[in-house]
């Protein structure tokens, strides 16, 4: 077994975040290729963004610090600490109102 503070996590992705220059750092926190499902922990400082994409599978985003506003096409989502979105399947984009971090979880099929 395996125990990860997701708040410290955040904390230290934010601060790598503040010191790049896209405003934006990202890191695993479980899975990865070889797994179906991967769960990643992405910081954005204010005013940064993921630009559009599209969906890689079924996905959700977890606000745990921040204010966020996950779009795609004409729709958008805002979402705050705690707030967990449902990603769409198509194109979308994921924008920091304020310095935030999410935690994305990601099931791939094989």
């Amino acid at each position: 077994m395996k125990k990860i503070s997701l708040t410290a996590l955040a904390r230290e992705q934010l601060e790598i975040a503040r010191q790049a220059s896209s405003g934006r750092s990202a890191t695993t926190v479980y899975g990865g290729h070889e797994h179906v499902l991967r769960q990643t922990l992405i910081a954005l400082t204010a005013g940064s963004s993921l630009d559009e994409h599209e969906n890689p599978g079924e996905a959700t985003v977890h606000v745990l610090r921040g204010r966020v506003k996950l779009g795609s096409g004409d729709v958008a989502w805002d979402g705050a600490a705690g707030d967990l979105l449902i990603v769409p399947d198509a194109r979308h984009s994921l924008d920091a109102i304020e310095d935030s971090a999410v935690l994305l979880t990601v099931a791939k099929s094989r």
